[in-house]
């Protein structure tokens, strides 16, 4: 039987009193301030009415116009009650830091890793928190700052000079 939306507040409020729950078309996010992260996405994984066992998927918002930048989003599944929810909590745009779930899905490891890589985001507590698509040292080639590619303030066309192309050999063929 699926996870009513009571359920889920209730988990979720026994933990943490301002947690949230919304529903969309019949989908439900609990948004939960990152001091409770943890302590809720265990809850939801261990409780017997939700048994949230799998991470499906992790990534990062970057509502850049907005004074709450970044909002950290962890996809939920429960194959014993066909049910789903996401879980979301918002980090500072200064400091983006959130405590890594590593510990409650192993899975969290590599999705943690390509949100860091993608948006910098530092999750607190993870094993091996290093970047997963770019080089270590994908810098701004003039301040030196870290880049994040999927950040809205990124251009579009990237940063000249922060990281070398391969060759076009095609372009020298003649058709």
């Amino acid at each position: 039987m699926p996870v009513t939306k009571e359920t889920l507040l209730e988990i979720a409020k026994g933990i943490s009193p301002l947690a949230e729950l919304h529903e969309h078309h019949g989908d439900y996010t609990i948004k939960v301030p990152v001091e409770h992260l943890v302590a809720v996405s265990t809850a939801l994984r261990d409780d017997q009415r939700s048994l949230f066992n799998q991470l499906i998927d992790a990534t990062v918002i970057d509502r850049a116009t907005r004074s709450n930048r970044f909002e950290v989003v962890y996809f939920l599944l429960s194959l014993q009650h066909a049910s789903r929810v996401r879980v979301k909590t918002i980090v500072q745009e200064q400091q983006p830091i959130s405590p890594s779930l590593v510990e409650v899905w192993e899975s969290a490891n590599w999705y943690e890793r390509e949100a860091y890589d993608m948006y910098g985001v530092i999750f607190e507590g993870h094993p091996d928190l290093r970047r997963f698509y770019l080089p270590e040292d994908f810098v701004d080639p003039e301040s030196g700052e870290p880049l994040y590619p999927l950040r809205k303030d990124f251009p579009v066309m990237g940063i000249p000079g922060s990281t070398p192309l391969p060759p076009f050999p095609e372009r020298g063929m003649n058709n």
